[in-house]
């Protein structure tokens, strides 16, 4: 099924419909009675839709019942797809038994559905960055595993921020080499309300998508780990290692109370040989999966602040020395800056991957990159058509924020400016700073490297077995298409744990089109609640591959 096509309709047949039943096979879990009856078509859009009379908006809040009745169809549907939509390029798995034939929804559908409810909930907690003040959201996802039966302790890493830590044991004696660990942070970069057309703390339904800050960045991820994780635990899944998850605390930030604290200080907790966490994507182009990305290694970050000095003095006199000017003129020539080209392992890999998936035209430019006679050109047409691909081959300078003055009428004495660099690993950062001081060329402004810089950690390993897990199973529930290695333009948390000598790997599993990963960080952030469902089973899938022995 196409991800992000509200127009075509799905014919499921018989339709499946649920009820709540009193009594429960778990305490705080209600079953599910499960019933057929013939349906027309409708549009996925259509069920999800407000206007649609299947959910009900008032005043910004969901009647959750009701959508996740909705999920909990649409997912069972699903599972009883034709084989046509997996050619499409997300293919649905078939069911081990089909709604006539048992009156219980599968297990793994009824903890997909109630990771909706889950993320909604998580969204509805605030947990911006600064201040972060993730210790409520850790509280709530302590009692919702302490529901269910899993031992979890809430790690405070400094006053309001927590982290939250559990474990599924396979065996008596830990053996950390071989633990799998499943990592996602609590906190979100900030909003600016007024430039929202919802809520971002609402978690409001609309058109097919859940809207809210932390939808896709983290709480996506943090909700999918924790159905993964108690699907483990319901299902008395027979462990061949340790399953540990970890909500970190201040990713956003990289403070005092980021995972660098949390591994400095309790590491014994979490320690583990392999990881996944967010990082890489799901790549989706003109409604059909395109690519995965699977993270193996991460740019490195870093800020450098632009202090211009001049005379303070009153507005009505001008001065040749205002620092405003000395400091607009140094940023406007540092957004002309363009670092040479570098190709890391990882990313010859992507390249030469990805290569084949693109048309004619882009193609032959990037098989061209690194020939001598058209290389620099080549170069030139990739980075132009792809801020990503740009960013991937060389260091990165941006100009973020700009500060000064104190009244209208006065002339400052200083103007600050702040630069985010993000550096390819093993890139030093005094050659950004030569660089930069050679093309400001005034003696009126100075570059400062700020502290709490990141730290170039090395890749994690190709050909591991979990590596091979993921590229394997992403492939195959999104129709085939290629897993490819990854080099992530971003940080994540995964940069200290392979500090820590953690394979850790990154791949937020929910199919996400251009579209949608703008608005990660920007304004209505939003995740579409088909690609959560369908992330949140892959997820699921890569887990017990790599950790649950079968008989």
């Amino acid at each position: 099924m196409h991800y992000h096509s509200s127009s075509r309709r799905a014919c499921f047949g018989p339709a499946i419909e649920i009820r709540h039943r009193t009594g429960n096979d778990r305490a705080g879990s209600p079953y599910l009675h499960v019933s057929m009856k013939h349906s027309g078509c409708k549009t996925l859009a259509a069920l999800l839709s407000p206007d649609s009379g299947h959910i009900m908006e008032e005043g910004g809040f969901v009647n959750w019942n009701r959508v996740l009745k909705i999920i909990a169809g649409l997912s069972a549907m699903l599972w009883a797809a034709s084989v046509p939509v997996a050619a499409q390029g997300i293919p649905q798995p078939a069911p081990s038994r089909t709604a006539r034939q048992s009156s219980v929804v599968d297990p793994t559908v009824a903890v997909r559905t109630e990771a909706a409810a889950w993320l909604a909930d998580l969204i509805k907690i605030n947990t911006s960055n600064p201040p972060g003040n993730e210790q409520p959201a850790a509280t709530f996802i302590s009692r919702l595993l302490q529901k269910e039966g899993i031992k979890a302790e809430v790690v405070d890493v400094a006053p309001g921020r927590s982290a939250v830590v559990a474990r599924l044991r396979s065996s008596v004696v830990p053996e950390p080499s071989k633990a799998l660990l499943l990592v996602a942070h609590l906190d979100t970069v900030p909003v600016d309300k007024s430039r929202w057309t919802v809520d971002p703390f609402g978690a409001v339904i609309k058109d097919g998508y859940m809207y809210g800050r932390g939808a896709i960045d983290d709480k996506g991820m943090l909700a999918a780990n924790l159905a993964v994780f108690i699907n483990l635990k319901r299902t008395n899944a027979h462990l061949n290692r340790d399953v540990i998850f970890l909500a970190t605390a201040d990713e956003e930030g990289s403070g005092d109370a980021s995972i660098r604290t949390l591994i400095a200080k309790y590491w014994d907790k979490f320690a583990a040989g392999f990881a996944i966490n967010e990082g890489g994507n799901v790549f989706v182009k003109k409604g059909k999966v395109q690519y995965i990305g699977v993270q193996a290694s991460e740019k490195v970050a870093a800020n450098i602040a632009v202090i211009a000095r001049g005379t303070s003095g009153h507005a009505s006199q001008p001065t040749k020395d205002n620092a405003v000017v000395h400091l607009a003129a140094a940023v406007a020539k540092i957004g002309t800056y363009t670092a040479p080209v570098h190709f890391t392992a990882i990313v010859r890999r992507y390249f030469e991957g990805i290569a084949p998936l693109e048309d004619d035209e882009i193609s032959k430019w990037i098989r061209s990159m690194d020939t001598t006679d058209r290389g620099e050109h080549a170069q030139r047409v990739v980075s132009d058509a792809s801020p990503l691909w740009n960013s991937m081959m060389r260091d990165t300078v941006a100009p973020t924020v700009l500060s000064a003055g104190v009244a209208n009428n006065v002339i400052p004495a200083e103007a600050r400016g702040n630069l985010n660099v993000r550096l390819l690993p093993g890139d030093p950062i005094g050659t950004v700073v030569n660089d930069l001081n050679k093309l400001v060329n005034d003696p009126a402004v100075k570059l400062e490297v700020q502290p709490n810089a990141g730290l170039a950690a090395p890749p994690s390993s190709l050909d591991s077995d979990f590596y091979n897990v993921i590229c394997r199973v992403a492939s195959r529930e999104f129709g085939g298409a290629p897993a490819l290695p990854f080099q992530s333009t971003w940080l994540t948390d995964s940069a200290q744990l392979r500090l820590h000598s953690v394979q850790a790997y990154g791949l937020v599993p929910f199919p996400l089109n251009d579209e949608d990963l703008r608005r990660m960080h920007g304004d209505d952030e939003r995740i579409p609640l088909v690609a959560f469902d369908k992330g949140v089973d892959v997820l699921m899938k890569i887990v017990t591959e790599f950790a649950v022995t079968r008989y």
